[in-house]
């Protein structure tokens, strides 16, 4: 996988926008809300996203992957190198974060989404 196997990944996701964030992290969001956080510059490229709850600690425990500095308290993981995942495993998780995001955004927001 790369930065840009990612980027086509999320963009398929209804109302998903990308900017840059901190001025070199590519980050993907719904509704204003990050649901996937890239850092494309680092060797090899890393990326944050929220883990279903019930894989939580089996991804922990997995080689690469550890909480998120900033918001592992809330389930977010970090993966030291985007390759160590495969599409399908990649969709799966991505379609997760964006989901938990997307699930609490206001309900206008949601309906919003749901007519695109």
């Amino acid at each position: 996988m790369t930065i840009e196997d990612l980027q086509a990944l999320c963009l398929r996701l209804p109302g998903t926008t990308e900017d840059l964030k901190w001025g070199v992290h590519l980050c993907f969001s719904v509704g204003g809300k990050m649901y996937l956080g890239t850092s494309p510059d680092a060797l090899p490229p890393t990326a944050s996203f929220i883990a279903p709850p019930e894989e939580l600690e089996t991804l922990l425990e997995s080689p690469g992957f550890s909480p998120n500095k900033h918001l592992g308290r809330y389930g977010w993981v970090t993966i030291d190198n985007i390759a160590r995942l495969g599409p399908a495993q990649w969709e799966r998780y991505l379609r997760h974060s964006y989901r938990t995001v997307r699930a609490k955004l206001p309900r206008k927001a949601q309906q919003q989404l749901e007519a695109l």
